[in-house]
C-alpha cells in the first residue's frame, strides 16, 4: 500500500518540485494573456490578486474570443472555477489553525497544488509544512514565469509546443497517485476521467473537470448501495 509522506525533506523537496512546475506554466499563461490582448500590468495583476491557474486562463481564454463583450461570461467562467478554492478552505481551516490575521495570507494560498500537497502528508506539523511551502513556491514561481511569458509574448509562439502546457497536469498527477491505494479510490477516478473526457466536447474549459469528480463520487456512492457494495467495501481496505 502506498503511504503518505512523513519526512520533512520529503516535503520541502515536493513543496518546491510543484512549485516550480506550476511557475513554468505560468509563461503560458503570461504570453496568452498578452496574445489576448491585456498588457503588462493587467497580466501581472491577475497573478497576484487572482492567482488561480484555472481562472485566470478562463478569462483570458473567453476575453481572447469574445473581446470586450465577453467581460461579464469571462468573470463567471473564472469565478465558477475558482470556488473550488472555497471547498479546500474548509478542510484546511482545521489543519492549519491560523490566526486571524494570517487568515487572508492563508486563504490567497489556498489553491489545488497546496491543498494537494498538504493532503498528501501522514502528519499535522508536515501537512502545514506543505500548504505553505508549496502555496510560497507556487506565489513566487507562477508570478515571475508570468512576467516573463508577458515580456515574451508571441516570440515564443504556443506555450504547448515547449510543453508548458502539461508541466501543472504532471506535477498534480504525481501528488495524486499516492492516493489511488484501493478499489474504490481507483474507481472513482477512472469515473471522473471518463465524465471529463465526455463532458470536454460540450462544455466551457475547466467545468468538465469540476463537475466530472463530483459525478464520479456520486456514482461510486449509488454503486456502494448495490449488489457490488461489498466488494467495494473490501477493496477499500486493501
Amino acid at each position: 500500500m502506498a503511504k503518505k509522506t512523513s519526512n520533512r525533506s520529503n516535503v520541502i523537496s515536493m513543496s518546491l518540485g510543484v512549485g516550480l512546475a506550476t511557475g513554468l506554466y505560468g509563461i503560458s499563461f503570461g504570453a496568452l494573456s498578452s496574445a489576448a490582448g491585456l498588457t503588462l500590468w493587467q497580466t501581472q495583476v491577475l497573478s497576484l490578486v487572482m492567482f488561480s491557474g484555472g481562472s485566470q486562463f478562463a478569462l483570458v481564454g473567453v476575453l481572447a474570443g469574445s473581446g470586450v463583450a465577453g467581460v461579464f461570461p469571462a468573470i463567471i467562467s473564472s469565478w465558477l472555477l475558482g470556488v473550488r478554492n472555497g471547498f479546500y478552505a474548509l478542510r484546511l481551516n482545521g489543519v492549519l489553525q491560523v490566526p486571524a490575521a494570517m487568515k487572508v495570507i492563508a486563504a490567497q494560498l489556498t489553491i489545488d497544488e497546496s491543498n494537494a500537497v498538504s493532503l498528501a502528508q501522514a502528519e499535522p506539523k508536515h501537512s502545514r509544512l506543505g500548504f505553505w511551502l508549496t502555496g510560497i513556491s507556487v506565489f513566487i514561481f507562477w508570478n515571475l514565469f508570468t512576467f516573463l511569458g508577458a515580456i515574451l509574448g508571441e516570440n515564443i509562439g504556443d506555450p504547448s509546443n515547449w510543453g508548458l502546457d502539461a508541466a501543472a497536469a504532471a506535477a498534480f498527477l504525481g501528488l495524486l497517485w499516492p492516493s489511488l491505494k484501493n478499489l474504490r479510490s481507483n474507481l472513482i477516478a477512472l469515473l471522473a476521467v471518463v465524465f471529463t473526457l465526455t463532458l470536454v466536447p460540450f462544455a466551457p474549459n475547466g467545468i468538465p473537470v469540476i463537475v466530472a469528480g463530483p459525478l464520479a463520487v456520486l456514482a461510486v456512492y449509488a454503486l456502494a448501495k448495490t449488489t457490488y457494495g461489498q466488494k467495494l467495501k473490501l477493496g477499500s481496505d486493501e
